[in-house]
């Protein structure tokens, strides 16, 4: 009988652990994101509003990520801390006018550091929802990630 009480209670430890876990992600595994998974409803051109971020993009908030997209150019090749990853790579409809969540301000943290490339690239750091707007007081971009390694 005691044998059976140590069985039931390891069980539901075990189911409790593990919906316990389900409910707290752990911040220190990798999600893999795409660009699809941080877009939402917005007009063109229309004001950006944190009410419209979907449940799941606020989720995302202080989780480490791998996203992969396109370093946009710089005039540094190498050693590069600060970038923008974008969608495309510009052969097709980005520049002026592309969407709001097409675009994510990347900042390399401690000694990591980027190479300039025109190939895709894979992102790793904590993702982060941080307005940044330009001078006219219009959004540039909406979301920022601490950058661990960018290859």
């Amino acid at each position: 009988m005691t044998q059976f009480k140590s069985y039931i209670s390891f069980v539901l430890l075990l189911i409790f652990g593990v919906h316990v876990q389900a409910q707290n992600p752990d911040k220190n595994r990798i999600k893999d994101i795409s660009f699809d998974t941080i877009k939402f409803d917005i007009e063109k051109d229309a004001p950006f509003k944190p009410e419209m971020l979907t449940k799941e993009i606020n989720a995302l908030e202080g989780q480490l990520v791998r996203i992969r997209g396109y370093m946009l150019p710089s005039f540094q090749q190498s050693g590069i801390k600060k970038f923008v990853l974008v969608r495309d790579n510009m052969e097709c409809c980005f520049g002026p006018g592309a969407a709001l969540y097409d675009c994510v301000i990347i900042e390399m943290k401690g000694t990591s550091s980027a190479e300039f490339t025109v190939r895709p690239i894979a992102v790793e750091g904590v993702f982060k929802v941080s307005e940044f707007k330009g001078p006219d007081g219009n959004h540039l971009a909406i979301y920022h990630i601490d950058g661990r390694s960018a290859k």
